[in-house]
C-alpha cells in the first residue's frame, strides 16, 4: 500500500476518532436524573458490578458495565467506583479498549458529575504522578530499574485514559475550557521529577496517539528509524521538509472546531520541545562517559592484558543505559519533527607514549639504555603524584609556622647536612658501581659485603613495631581537644581512599599541627597493617603534601622504613613469614620516591644492596622496586644515568646467573614495566571519502532485510572509475573482514551484481580461487582464520551459481593431495604443507561440505562426491588420530551430506577402498554414461539456456590453458573412436532420449494437476489407445509421403468417444487451411523444434562432462612420468 492510500486512510481515522469525542462531550455535558425507586439497589448486584470494574474496564466488558451501571442506584458506592476504575484501566492495553473505559466513565460521570468526576480526578492525578524522591533513594539500582518498569506499565493505560477524558469534556480546566491544561501540567510534573528518565515511554506513548489534538503536530506516516550506526543528525532539514511536504494531515478543522485550545496546544508543543532539548544534551553527555569508560578499559586492557569482570559490567550497563537513550531520542525526533544533536564521535587518537627499547646485545661501553616517553603512565597518574596541593593556600602561615627560633636553626642545620650526607652517599655510590661494573668475579652472584658492620651494629626493630615515644604535650593546646580531634583524624586515615578525602585529612592535620601530632602521624604510618597495601600511595601523598611545611615528618617516615629494609636484609632467610612485610615496605618506598620525599641516594642504595646479593628474596624486591619505581628513576633527569648503569647491571647478572622460571618471569615482567621495548606508534590508514561508504554498506549495513538497499547503493556506483572498481573487489575478495554469519550475503551481492557487471564476478571468483590455493602454498598458521573464512564464500559462491561443480570438486581434491608426492598422501609423512599432526585441512574440507555438500545428492555430482569422500578417509587415516574438536567436525559434517556412510575403521581398508574407486574410475572413463540424470545443469536451466548454447563449442575459451606438449610419451585419449567425426546424437541416444521423456511425463503426481500447454498434450498423446495412436502415426508418415507429391488440401483428426467402457475413434478430415488445422500443425513444428533443441542440450552437455573428467584426469597425471593428453 503506497503512502498516499495509507495517509488517506488515517485521515479518515482521524475524522471518526474526532466524531466520536464531539458526540460523547456533547452527551457528557448534559446530566442523566434517573428516578431512585426504579432502580436496583440490590448489595450483591452493586458488589458485582464493582468487582467487574475493578478487574478489568477492556471492551469486552463494556456492555455490561454500562448495563448495570443504567440500572443500578449506585449512590452510595461513588467512591469505591472511583477507586475501582483506576484498579480496572490496567487492563486497556488498545485503543478499542481505552475508548471503552472512557464510554464507561461517561456514563457513570453524566449520572454523578459533582461526586464521583472529583473523585476519579484525584484518582487519576495520583496515578500518573511520579514516586517521591525519598523511596526511590532508598531502592537499589536493580530494584528501583524494576520498579520503573512495573510503573511506566501500569501508568500507560492511564495517561491514555485522562488523556481522552480531557478531550471529552470530564475533565476540565474551567467550565467552558478543555483539559488541555490538566494535561499538561501532570505530564510536566511526571518528567520533571523523573532525573533517571524512565518515564521517557510515557511521553512517547502520549505523542504517537494524541501528539494531533494536543499539539496540533500529525505524526508521521510511516516510523523513519535512525540507525545506531548512522550518522549524527541524519534526520536532516531536508528530511523534514520532506516530511512536510508529504503530510497527509490537512487542516481538518477550524479553530472553533479543536478541542484543545491554540494556547494550550502552543505551550504544550514548547515544552516537549524543550524536554527534547534536555534529553538530548542528556544523551550527548552519556556517549562522552561511555567513550571515556571505553577508552579506560582500553587503557587497562593494555597495562594488564585483561579487562575484570566488574569494570566490564559497568561498561555494559552504561552501553544498555544509552542504546535505550538512544532509541528514546530516536522516537521523539519523529514524532516532534526535530533533528537529533550531532553525536560526538569516538576519537581516534592514540593518547599512549611512544615506549623505549633497549639493545639486547650487550657489548662493552656501548651498553645504554634508550628510553623515551614520559615518568608516567597516563595522564591521571601524573596528576595523582605531581599535583599536590600546597596547604599554605588553605592554611593559614602562621599555623604552618615552626613556634620557635631554635628549633628553626635546627631544622637549617639538618637540612645542610642532609645535602651534604647526600652527596657523599652519592659519590660513595657511583665509586662501587665503577667497581662493580670494572670487575667481572663480582658478577659470579657472590654477595658483596657492604656496611654490614654498620648494620650489624645498628639496632634490630621488630618490623610494624615502632620505638616507644613519649613526646611532650603542647604548652599551647588544651590537654584534651586536639589529642581527641587528632585521634579522630587518624582514625579517619584508612577510610581516606581517594584524593579528595586524603588532601582534606592534610588539611586537617595541618590545623592540628605539633610535634607530638607529627610523631604520633609517623608512628601511626609505621603501623599500617600487611593486607592494606592499597592506603599506601595516599599516606605518601598525605606525607608529601605535610612534607613541604613539616620535614621532619618525611625524614622520619624514610628513616623508619629504611630500618625496617636493613632488618628485612638480615632476616632474608625468613621466607614466607616476612613476605607481606617485604611488599609492604618496597612499595611504601616506591610511591615516596615517586612525590620525591625519599632521597635519590636512598632508593639507589637499597638497589644496589639487592643488587649485591641477587639471590633469594632480592630478586623479588628487585623486580618489586623495578614495577614500583623504575619507569620514573629512569625518566628522571638526576637519577635516569646512574638508575640506568644498574640496569645495564641488573641485566648482565642475570644473564650469568641461574633463576628458576618463576623469578624470570618476575625480572623480565619488572624490567619491560620500567623500560617498555620501543613500538612505533601505529599509523591510521587515511581512506577517501567514497571507501568509507563501501566499508560502511558492506561492513554495517549489509544484512539480510537491507541487502536490497546496498545493491541498489552499489550499483549506483561509478563504475566506469578504477579506483572505485578496484576497492569494491578488494572489499568483495576479503570476506574474512566480515561476520561470518553475512559471508552468505557478500556471495548473494556478487550473484546480483553479476546481472550487470559479469567481469567484476569473474574476477571476484578468480581471486578467491587464488587465495585458497596460496594458503595451501603458505600453510602460515596465522592466515588460518581467513581461509576458513574464504572457504566458506567459495561455497556460497558455488550455491548462488557463480561457479561450476568441478571447480568445487578440484578444490576439494587439491586441498588433500597438494603438496603429496604423486598426489597420494602416504601414513604418518612428514610434508611441510601438510604436517601428519596439522588437521586445518580437514576443517577446511569440513567447511566447504557444510556450505555446499547438500547440493551433490543426485547424479553425477552424487558418484563424484561418494569418490572424494573415499579418497578423503583415507587421507584422515594417514594423519595422527584427530583431536575430539575436529573429530566432532568432521562427524557433524559427513553426518549432513551422507548420513548412511560407513566409515573406514583402518589404514588398509580405506586404502584397499581408494584403489577399487580408482579402477572402476579408469573403467568407466571412455564409457557414455547416458543415464546420468540432475546434476547442476538444472539448477542453472532457468536462466542459462543461452550460456549453455555458447559453451556447445567446447573447451576453447576456458582460463586454463593447454601447457605446451611435452617430449615424453603422449598417450591420446578420444570422447569417441572416430574422434570427432560422430560428436552428433546417435539412434540409440534418441530411443533413450524419448524413454526418459516420456518416463519425466507421466511422473507426475496428484498435486500438480495444473500444467502447462505442452504437458497437457503430452498427458492427452499417452491417453490416447495404442492401436489408435499407432494407426494415426501410419496414416500421418502416408500423407507425408503424398504430400511430398500431390500437396493435401486436408488435414486429419481423430475423435475419440466413449460408450460405457469402450473407446470408439473415427477420423474427420479437416481442411488445411483452416485456423484448427494451422494452428495444430504450428504447434507439432514448434514442439519438435523444441524437443530436437534439448536433447542436443542434454547430450552435448553429457559430452562436456566426459570431457570435463578426461581433462581432470589429464591435470592429476601432468606429474608423472608418462603425459596424458586429451584430443576432441
Amino acid at each position: 500500500m503506497d503512502s498516499s492510500t495509507t495517509g488517506a486512510q488515517r485521515v479518515d481515522d482521524e475524522k471518526s476518532r474526532y466524531a466520536r469525542r464531539v458526540k460523547l462531550k456533547q452527551l457528557n455535558t448534559t446530566t442523566v436524573v434517573q428516578e431512585t425507586a426504579k432502580l436496583d439497589s440490590s448489595l450483591k448486584r452493586h458488589t458485582a458490578l464493582i468487582t467487574r470494574i475493578r478487574r478489568s474496564l477492556a471492551a469486552d466488558n463494556r456492555e455490561q458495565i454500562i448495563k448495570d451501571i443504567e440500572t443500578l442506584s449506585l449512590e452510595k458506592y461513588v467512591d469505591e467506583l472511583a477507586g475501582a476504575v483506576i484498579e480496572g484501566l490496567a487492563r486497556c492495553k488498545t485503543e478499542k479498549d481505552v475508548w471503552g473505559a472512557v464510554e464507561v466513565i461517561s456514563a457513570v460521570h453524566r449520572r454523578f458529575p459533582k461526586t464521583f468526576t472529583p473523585a476519579l480526578i484525584s484518582n487519576l492525578s495520583m496515578a500518573i504522578s511520579a514516586p517521591p524522591k525519598a523511596t526511590l533513594a532508598a531502592l537499589t539500582p536493580e530494584q528501583r530499574e524494576k520498579d520503573d518498569s512495573t510503573r511506566v506499565t501500569r501508568q500507560r493505560p492511564i495517561v491514555r485514559v485522562s488523556s481522552e477524558l480531557a478531550l471529552v469534556g470530564i475533565i476540565k480546566d474551567a467550565p467552558d475550557r478543555s483539559g488541555g491544561e490538566w494535561v499538561m501540567k501532570a505530564m510536566k510534573e511526571l518528567l520533571s521529577n523523573d532525573p533517571s528518565l524512565s518515564s521517557l515511554p510515557l511521553l512517547t506513548t502520549f505523542l504517537k496517539s494524541y501528539s494531533r489534538p494536543f499539539l496540533g503536530i500529525s505524526p508521521p506516516l510511516t516510523p523513519k528509524q535512525i540507525s545506531v550506526t548512522a550518522e549524527p543528525g541524519s534526520l536532516s532539514n531536508s528530511q523534514v521538509q520532506e516530511i512536510g511536504e508529504n503530510d497527509h494531515y490537512p487542516s481538518l478543522l477550524s479553530e472553533e472546531e479543536e478541542l484543545v485550545e491554540q494556547d494550550i496546544r502552543d505551550r504544550f508543543k514548547r515544552m516537549c520541545e524543550g524536554y527534547f532539548d534536555n534529553v538530548c544534551k542528556k544523551l550527548v553527555i552519556e556517549l562522552k562517559r561511555l567513550q571515556e569508560q571505553d577508552k579506560r578499559n582500553h587503557e587497562a586492557y593494555i597495562r594488564s592484558g585483561e579487562i575484570f569482570e566488574d569494570r566490564q559490567q559497568a561498561y555494559e550497563k552504561m552501553t544498555k543505559s544509552y542504546e535505550k537513550l538512544l532509541a528514546s531520542c530516536q522516537s521523539l525526533s519523529e514524532l516532534l519533527y526535530l533533528p537529533l544533536p550531532s553525536l560526538p564521535t569516538a576519537s581516534q587518537k592514540s593518547d599512549s607514549i611512544l615506549i623505549g627499547s633497549n639493545s639486547s646485545h650487550m657489548n662493552g661501553d656501548s651498553d645504554e639504555i634508550l628510553t623515551t616517553g614520559g615518568k608516567w603512565e597516563d595522564e591521571e597518574e601524573r596528576r595523582f603524584f605531581e599535583d599536590v596541593q600546597d596547604l599554605k593556600d588553605f592554611v593559614p602561615s602562621s599555623v604552618l609556622g615552626v613556634e620557635e627560633e631554635v628549633e628553626e636553626e635546627e631544622t637549617k642545620e639538618l637540612e645542610r647536612e642532609r645535602a651534604e650526607r647526600e652527596k657523599e652517599e652519592v659519590r660513595k655510590l657511583e665509586e662501587e658501581l665503577e667497581k662493580l661494573s670494572g670487575t667481572t668475579a663480582s658478577l659470579d652472584g657472590v654477595p658483596v659485603k657492604h656496611d654490614e658492620s654498620q648494620e650489624e651494629d645498628a639496632p634490630t626493630p621488630t618490623p610494624g613495631t615502632p620505638k616507644a615515644h613519649t613526646p611532650p604535650l603542647s604548652p599551647h593546646l588544651a590537654p584534651q581537644g586536639p589529642s581527641q580531634l587528632l585521634t579522630a583524624l587518624l582514625v579517619r586515615l584508612p577510610d581516606a581512599t581517594n584524593r579528595v578525602l586524603i588532601d582534606q585529612a592534610a588539611i586537617d592535620f595541618a590545623f592540628l599541627n605539633s610535634k607530638a601530632a607529627r610523631k604520633r602521624l609517623v608512628r601511626f604510618m609505621s603501623q599500617v597493617p600487611k593486607n592494606r597495601t592499597d592506603l599506601l600511595p595516599h599516606y605518601s601523598r598525605l606525607v608529601a603534601t605535610l612534607n613541604k611545611y613539616m620535614p621532619d615528618v618525611g625524614i622520619d617516615v624514610v628513616a623508619f622504613l629504611d630500618e625496617e629494609f636493613r632488618y628485612l636484609q638480615r632476616k632474608k632467610n625468613v621466607v614466607k613469614e616476612l613476605a607481606e612485610v617485604r611488599l609492604k615496605n618496597i612499595l611504601f618506598f616506591s610511591n615516596l620516591t615517586k612525590f620525591r620525599v625519599v632521597p635519590s641516594h636512598v632508593i639507589l642504595h637499597m638497589f644496589k644492596v639487592c643488587l649485591d646479593d641477587f639471590s633469594g628474596t632480592n630478586v623479588e624486591n628487585l623486580a618489586l622496586l623495578l614495577e614500583g619505581c623504575g619507569r620514573f628513576l629512569l625518566r628522571s633527569e638526576d637519577t635516569a644515568e646512574r638508575f640506568s648503569t644498574m640496569l645495564e647491571l641488573m641485566r648482565r647478572k642475570q644473564s650469568m646467573q641461574h633463576f628458576d622460571q618463576r623469578q624470570l618471569l618476575l625480572l623480565e615482567n619488572a624490567y619491560y614495566q620500567c623500560n617498555p621495548p620501543e613500538r612505533a606508534p601505529k599509523q591510521e590508514k587515511t581512506r577517501t571519502p567514497m571507501e568509507l561508504f563501501i566499508r560502511h554498506l558492506i561492513y554495517d549495513v549489509l544484512a539480510k532485510k537491507s541487502i536490497d538497499k546496498v545493491l541498489k547503493l552499489l550499483r549506483k556506483l561509478d563504475w566506469e572509475d578504477e579506483e572505485v572498481k578496484r576497492y569494491l573487489h578488494k572489499i568483495f575478495t576479503k570476506p574474512w573482514k566480515i561476520k561470518y554469519g553475512n559471508i552468505g550475503l557478500l556471495a548473494m551481492l556478487t550473484y546480483d551484481l553479476q546481472r550487470y557487471r559479469p567481469a567484476f564476478a569473474i574476477a571476484v571468483v578468480d581471486q578467491v580461487l587464488e587465495d585458497i590455493r596460496r594458503g595451501l602454498e603458505q600453510n602460515v598458521y596465522s592466515t588460518n582464520q581467513r581461509r576458513l573464512a574464504t572457504m566458506k564464500y567459495l561455497g556460497e559462491l558455488y550455491i548462488y551459481r557463480l561457479l561450476s561443480s568441478g571447480i568445487i570438486f578440484d578444490t576439494l581434491w587439491s586441498i588433500v593431495t597438494f603438496g603429496h608426492a604423486d598426489g597420494r598422501p602416504l601414513p604418518n609423512q612428514a610434508i611441510p604443507l601438510d604436517m601428519p599432526d596439522d588437521f586445518f585441512r580437514v576443517r577446511l574440507i569440513c567447511v566447504l561440505l557444510d556450505t555446499c555438500g547438500m547440493c551433490f545428492d543426485r547424479g553425477t555430482q552424487k558418484k563424484k562426491l561418494d569418490n572424494f569422500l573415499i579418497f578423503f578417509q583415507y587421507y584422515i587415516k594417514c594423519k595422527e588420530p584427530l583431536p575430539m574438536d575436529v573429530d566432532f567436525m568432521l562427524s557433524d559434517s559427513l553426518e549432513a551430506v551422507r548420513p548412511k556412510l560407513v566409515l573406514a575403521k583402518t589404514l588398509e581398508e580405506s586404502a584397499v577402498a581408494v584403489d577399487e574407486m580408482y579402477s572402476s574410475a579408469y573403467q568407466m572413463m571412455g564409457d557414455d554414461e547416458g543415464d546420468d540424470s540432475e546434476d547442476e545443469g538444472e539448477r542453472r536451466e532457468e536462466e542459462d539456456h543461452d550460456d549453455e548454447d555458447e559453451e556447445d563449442s567446447g573447451d576453447g575459451g576456458s582460463p586454463n590453458e593447454e601447457r605446451a606438449p611435452s617430449p615424453d610419451q603422449e598417450i591420446v585419449l578420444s570422447a569417441s573412436n572416430s574422434l570427432q567425426d560422430n560428436l552428433g546424437p546417435s539412434e540409440e541416444a534418441d530411443a533413450e532420449f524419448a524413454k526418459e521423456l516420456a518416463k519425466l511425463v507421466t511422473d507426475t503426481s496428484a498435486e500438480s494437476r495444473k500444467v502447462d500447454k505442452k504437458t497437457a498434450l503430452a498427458l492427452w498423446d499417452s491417453a490416447v489407445p495404442t492401436n489408435v495412436r499407432k494407426r494415426r502415426t501410419d496414416e500421418k508418415d502416408e500423407d507425408e509421403e503424398d504430400g511430398s507429391s500431390n500437396g493435401p488440401e486436408t488435414m486429419a483428426f481423430t475423435v475419440i468417444t466413449k460408450k460405457g467402457n469402450k473407446q470408439q475413434a473415427r477420423q474427420i478430415a479437416v481442411p488445411s487451411a483452416s485456423a484448427l488445422a494451422v494452428h495444430t500443425r504450428t504447434a507439432q513444428l514448434q514442439d519438435k523444434v523444441e524437443q530436437q533443441h534439448l536433447k542436443r542440450l542434454v547430450l552435448n552437455y553429457e559430452q562436456r562432462e566426459e570431457a570435463e573428467e578426461l581433462k581432470a584426469m589429464e591435470a592429476r597425471h601432468r606429474a608423472g612420468a608418462i603425459k596424458i593428453r586429451y584430443v576432441g
